[in-house]
């Protein structure tokens, strides 16, 4: 009896914090859309995950880009969020799910070339942008954008598949994850 009297005073006492921890709609409107560039951001939607890994649409987008604060994944920095099209959430959520799967970083890629070979990976909107700002804190956050171009490779895009600083360049040319690099973003 005494055991369950404070399992009940813990839970009691926990969840204020729990609550206060969760950010309200407007706060994570706020937050999540901050990845997205300021011409298109009062438009886009945002999305979040439930504790079962269900999306919730919490702003319907008006544009077809959608945001996400991405900081509870795995792997990810303390402060993490992402735009990008609304056809790319499957590829997002697939990330996700092998991001929670994975214990480290080489398993979350195996889990993803594994799907990759058995022809399961999910793939991004060719030509669509992935609008991402991370870091340590918002202060410290910084901006990353990318192009998704699914097996694309360097003959079929006519750019350079190695690392430059002056211009676009494909990364992971020919795989599922192919995407063009935009170096000073």
């Amino acid at each position: 009896m005494k055991r369950c009297l404070l399992l009940v005073v813990a839970a009691l006492l926990a969840a204020p914090a729990l609550a206060a921890a969760q950010p309200s709609d407007e706060e994570l409107i706020a937050k999540a859309t901050m990845a997205a560039p300021p011409r298109v951001r009062a438009g886009a939607g945002v999305v979040r995950w439930d504790d079962n890994n269900n999306r919730i649409v919490v702003k319907e987008s008006e544009n077809g880009l959608v945001c996400w604060d991405r900081s509870d994944v795995p792997g990810t920095p303390p402060f993490a969020v992402q735009c990008s099209a609304e056809g790319n959430l499957p590829r997002f959520e697939q990330n996700r799910m092998f991001a929670f799967q994975a214990a480290d970083a080489d398993e979350r890629r195996a889990l993803a070339a594994a799907a990759e070979a058995d022809g399961t990976r999910a793939l991004a909107v060719f030509g669509t942008v992935w609008y991402s700002l991370s870091g340590r804190d918002q202060e410290s956050a910084n901006p990353h954008m990318t192009i998704a171009t699914p097996n694309a490779t360097a003959e079929t895009v006519g750019l350079p598949a190695s690392r430059r600083s002056d211009g676009l360049w494909l990364m992971e040319a020919g795989t599922s994850s192919a995407h063009l690099m935009v170096p000073g973003l």
